[in-house]
């Protein structure tokens, strides 16, 4: 059994995402939010958390069934969770498959977050910030755009951790202002995945009906 320490943001999606997906048996352990959207700081600063999640961040895995292995960053979750049940983690398509991964730990999650925090959050107290990460965005809607011109999925024509990892942060899109129906690749690959049964029950994880937004 696999415990998985949630919150509902795009990074704690992806891995309830992947375990509905894969069909492990798991339970959840909420890390709540405040009002603001910033982390509780009790809970994510306590030490006992602390000690699976050495920067105070979810999500975090202990899979019960081995050895209670513990696994922080979500990225590692996806692979470790990919190796273990053998699915949408292909050795074959393993170099293609990490590179889209990281592409979406190392710049699009953080590009996307800051967006979040400049455009949503902070909305008129930093007019360079919120210029800059627009634009960033609509760079990054282009180039997603661009590559599933390419391929039927991010790594190639089979679903992977790649589309796991990413999507959640796409589904924030009408935080954006970005305009998703105006990528048309995007958008297709947007669509199929957000009706695959798995993506909406893993969406939402706390069973609170968070349906996935709409194009």
């Amino acid at each position: 059994m696999i415990e998985l320490f949630y919150a509902a943001t795009p990074n704690g999606k992806k891995i309830s995402i992947m375990l509905e997906e894969i069909g492990f048996e798991y339970k959840v352990t909420q890390i709540k939010l405040n009002p603001g959207g910033e982390f509780s700081r009790g809970e994510q600063f306590k030490p006992e958390f602390r000690e699976i999640s050495p920067f105070s961040k979810i999500p975090v895995i202990i899979d019960h069934d081995n050895n209670k292995e513990v696994v922080f960053e979500s990225g590692a979750i996806l692979m470790y969770l990919g190796e273990k049940s053998n699915k949408f983690y292909e050795q074959k398509d393993r170099t293609k498959i990490n590179q889209w991964l990281m592409a979406q730990m190392g710049y699009v999650g953080p590009m996307l977050g800051q967006h979040h925090q400049f455009h949503r959050y902070n909305s008129g107290k930093d007019k360079w910030g919120e210029e800059r990460y627009f634009k960033i965005t609509k760079t990054i809607y282009g180039d997603l755009d661009e590559r599933l011109g390419q391929s039927k999925y991010l790594a190639g024509e089979n679903y992977s951790i790649a589309d796991i990892a990413t999507f959640p942060w796409i589904a924030r899109h009408d935080w954006h202002d970005i305009g998703l129906k105006n990528y048309k690749n995007l958008t297709r690959w947007y669509k199929i995945i957000s009706g695959r049964q798995a993506v909406k029950k893993g969406y939402d994880c706390l069973n609170n009906g968070e349906k996935i937004p709409e194009v």
